[in-house]
């Protein structure tokens, strides 16, 4: 799989964006969701060139979101499936359409719209809590450190500020780590 500069990172919004964090990529994989599957398909619906549609379908089936499997033998065509690594993105997507829909849609409303057939009503993403099933936002939600996190950061000053419970008065304040700075190289 082709690495990125935030392979490494100890985040998995880091890692995500370093997999799938390319324009292109995530309209590709818009597409598989819509049903598309084949290289032309994709040209068509995308205007993508060539060779760019080329490096993004090898990257996700690298990544082992998709996966190639021939349709045509003479000559030989493929077409890309999602895996159920690929199928377990659809919440992204439908989060970030959601968010467009809210933020970017011009007055005659909204472009594409999303219908939960097992109801069968039209519907949009929310991101909820997985155990009490409340809207999650950001102000209600407090991150710390997890049991992947590499332990020799643990003790780095802007690592201890930015995972410390905002409650917690036995630690001292410390410098937030400014936007963009990586963490020490964990090699």
């Amino acid at each position: 799989m082709r690495r990125t500069a935030f392979d490494r990172w100890p985040c998995s919004i880091a890692r995500t964006v370093g997999t799938l964090g390319d324009a292109w990529t995530l309209l590709v994989l818009r597409e598989l969701f819509y049903g598309e599957s084949r290289f032309d398909g994709f040209i068509a619906t995308l205007g993508i060139a060539r060779n760019t549609l080329t490096d993004r379908l090898r990257r996700l089936e690298e990544a082992g979101i998709v996966t190639r499997r021939a349709y045509q033998r003479e000559p030989v065509r493929h077409e890309y499936l999602l895996t159920d690594k690929g199928s377990d993105f659809f919440g992204v997507l439908a989060a970030l359409n959601a968010w467009g829909d809210r933020w970017l849609s011009d007055d005659e409303g909204v472009p594409v719209l999303m219908h939960h057939t097992a109801c069968d009503h039209d519907t949009h993403a929310r991101v909820v809590c997985s155990a009490c099933g409340e809207t999650l936002h950001h102000r209600d939600v407090e991150v710390r450190t997890g049991p992947g996190y590499p332990a020799h950061l643990l003790d780095h000053p802007g690592v201890r500020a930015r995972f410390t419970p905002a409650g917690n008065t036995n630690s001292s304040p410390e410098p937030e780590i400014p936007a963009g700075t990586a963490v020490p190289d964990s090699r």
